[in-house]
């Protein structure tokens, strides 16, 4: 399946995805949630809690970055079999704006899908109300691991 094959996932591949997104502590932590997955795309909301600002109130650049990476790690995983799971290589970040609102929308998707190598990006939203601002822009690599 590529990413533009199919619009949306097979059961048993969104219910894969899911249930590795609930085993992961730090996404509980920060109360985040998959909003939507589709082959080659996945998005998290979390709001903007009081234990994950900085110190002039705005979301931290961890859980901006958090979120981002994650979205854009599923986004990779969705276009993967059975039996594998997605660690990050590596991923930058630009943080363009405070991450000022009431939460953050992260929103995955993979560049290049290749055999070893997935090239993804994710940009992050702050959201107020129906007001988003852009406020990160996130681009790595995901490497295919097998299931422990």
């Amino acid at each position: 399946m590529t990413q533009k094959a199919a619009r949306h996932l097979d059961a048993q591949t969104e219910a894969r995805i899911r249930e590795s997104f609930a085993s992961q502590t730090l996404m509980a932590t920060f109360g985040a949630s998959v909003t939507s997955i589709s082959p080659g795309s996945c998005a998290i909301s979390a709001p903007i809690l009081p234990g994950a600002r900085q110190q002039q109130g705005a979301g931290h650049a961890g859980l901006t970055f958090a979120l981002g990476d994650t979205a854009a790690g599923y986004a990779a995983l969705s276009l993967m079999p059975e039996g594998r799971e997605v660690m990050t290589v590596e991923m930058k970040v630009n943080l363009l704006a405070p991450a000022l609102g009431e939460h953050l929308v992260a929103s995955g998707r993979v560049v290049k899908s290749g055999k070893r190598l997935t090239v993804v990006t994710a940009e992050v939203e702050a959201v107020t109300g129906e007001e988003r601002r852009l406020v990160a822009l996130l681009q790595g690599t995901m490497i295919p691991v097998d299931t422990v």
